[in-house]
């Protein structure tokens, strides 16, 4: 049935009729929603042998492309990418439901009541890169909020993408999910006709690099949600513990480099530099990290030159660039100039310049005494993440489901009339219940 709506129907008019269906798929009950999932749950974990085997044709036509091995990480999905996915299904079905909670509950005047309810943001388009248990994560959690999903994963897990989304979807519609809860788009050129379906497509989040998702944010007028980069700092004051500061630096580089989360530049006070560098010049060693540095880091350790460019530089790999500055907030001044407002640390004993710099950096994630790959909707209790959004604007940081809703305003009367209270008859008096 799938494979007949991609082939029969455009993407405009499957994206209208998925926005005509969305509110029927918002009205389905919680049980229902949390069926779903334990539904899917159970499809993944009984069907692993044909994710596994559509997973190792994508890797072997990628061996065949040549693409790099740390790229080729990214579209691997084995049993430990399945063991995770599944206990974020597991994790996201226990959440609270986040519709139909009451946000805001005033009485305006007796009799008429003003409630703000949250609800389910509608149709969803996701397009995402590599990483074919983004499609788990985003899917689940589009189900648990009660939106309706567009997915569009890349080429080079087409196979993987295909069997998870039939095996999320039929799931879900055994469970008493309305079929337009979920649609695939599979072509390339498909994107530029999804991007062109503002009016029936209520939100983008795209997942990927820096030149797709700024690809997306420039080609589309529907609202995105999302982040183009994640060049993200570590700053080490000069009241930092370095027994506490080094392993957390070398975990923020190494445990996922290529995550955009993983910490990209280190910016150390002058007053403990010559102390640090050098330890952290051995640790970095021997975790194969390669580091630059400016000319008061040169004079400490022996490293490669860094440049203007390297400050604005996502590295996604082993490479560390490492700046000195004189205060705190010649720190915050680099952070806010450079940084991608992802996430950044302080390394910092002194409750004081902790509580400054977390107040000043302009991040959706600022952290004191942690490593920055901490910034994961799974890790925050969200059960997964769609994504992580950079911007201020409705949500900020891991997105969970708290982010997948948006609401809407209700009032109830008894016949009241707006011309009683111009003339004066009646007045409001705004108690909050």
């Amino acid at each position: 049935m799938q494979e007949m709506q991609n082939t029969q129907m455009e993407i405009a008019e499957a994206a209208r009729q998925m926005k005509l269906e969305s509110p029927n798929v918002a009205a389905t009950s919680l049980e229902t929603r949390n069926a779903a999932l334990m539904a899917a749950k159970e499809a993944l974990a009984t069907h692993a042998d044909e994710i596994f085997a559509a997973n190792a044709a994508d890797l072997a036509a990628a061996d065949e492309a040549g693409v790099a091995p740390a790229v080729k990480n990214r579209l691997k999905f084995d049993q430990h990418k399945l063991d995770d996915v599944i206990a974020g299904i597991d994790d996201t079905a226990k959440l609270p439901d986040p519709v139909g909670a009451v946000l805001l509950h005033r009485e305006l005047d007796e009799g008429l009541l003003l409630k703000r309810i949250a609800c389910p943001i509608g149709v969803i388009g996701v397009i995402f890169e590599a990483r074919p248990d983004a499609l788990v994560q985003i899917s689940t959690l589009c189900l648990k909020s009660g939106n309706c999903s567009i997915l569009k994963g890349g080429s080079e897990t087409a196979r993987t993408n295909k069997v998870l989304f039939d095996l999320i979807h039929d799931a879900a519609v055994s469970a008493g999910m309305p079929s337009a809860c979920m649609l695939q788009v599979e072509a390339r050129e498909d994107i530029g006709k999804l991007l062109a379906c503002d009016g029936s497509v209520d939100l983008l989040i795209p997942r990927g690099s820096n030149a797709f998702v700024r690809y997306i944010m420039d080609n589309t007028r529907i609202p995105v949600m999302g982040h183009a980069d994640g060049i993200c700092h570590i700053y080490v004051d000069e009241s930092a513990d370095l027994d506490v500061a080094i392993p957390v630096i070398v975990d923020a580089k190494t445990q996922y480099t290529a995550a955009c989360n993983a910490v990209e530049t280190l910016l150390v006070h002058r007053a403990i530099a010559p102390e640090l560098l050098p330890r952290l010049a051995e640790a970095c060693e021997s975790a194969g990290i390669e580091l630059r540095g400016d000319d008061a880091v040169q004079a400490t350790i022996s490293c490669k030159p860094a440049t203007d460019e390297d400050w604005a530089t996502e590295y996604l790999d082993l490479i560390l660039s490492i700046k000195v500055v004189d205060d705190i907030d010649e720190a915050i001044t680099h952070i806010n100039r450079y940084g991608s407002h992802h996430t950044d640390a302080i390394m910092a004993e002194d409750d004081a310049a902790a509580e400054h710099f977390m107040q000043l950096v302009d991040s959706a994630g600022v952290y004191r005494n942690c490593s920055t790959r901490f910034a994961d909707g799974f890790r925050y209790g969200f059960g997964a993440e769609v994504g992580i959004s950079t911007s201020k604007l409705h949500a900020r940081g891991p997105v969970g489901l708290e982010g997948l809703v948006t609401y809407k305003y209700e009032i109830e009367g008894h016949g009241h009339i707006v011309g009683d209270y111009a003339s004066g008859k009646r007045s409001f008096h705004f108690r909050d219940l």
